[in-house]
């Protein structure tokens, strides 16, 4: 399959905008218990580190996108984290946005 990734995705067609990288967190807002950051702490402790604090567990996503400017690349990023990539009720998000060089 010419022009496809080993997962057998074709890239996206190339386009005349900006091309943006973004680096997104995703994290647990303070008021929801993380077990999955206990149960690690529990771990590490039962591992000899005692010295660990409190242990919260979060998502990092790694995307591309082209958008018109920063700022509409901004508004697609919150949106996609509103409808997809995070979940507003018992999660925050935030992103750091990179112009890549074009070609």
């Amino acid at each position: 399959m010419r022009g496809t990734n080993y997962c057998g995705f074709s890239p996206p067609p190339e386009s005349a905008l900006p091309h943006y990288s973004a680096r997104i967190y995703v994290t647990l807002r303070p008021s929801v218990l993380d077990p999955a950051g206990t149960a690690v702490q529990s771990g590490l402790a039962h591992m000899g580190y005692d010295n660990v604090g409190p242990i919260r567990i979060g998502k990092y996503i790694e995307l591309t996108l082209d958008a018109e400017n920063d700022a509409a690349a901004r508004q697609q990023l919150d949106r996609m984290c509103d409808q997809l990539l995070a979940n507003p009720v018992i999660e925050n998000y935030r992103f750091e946005l990179q112009t890549l060089a074009t070609a």
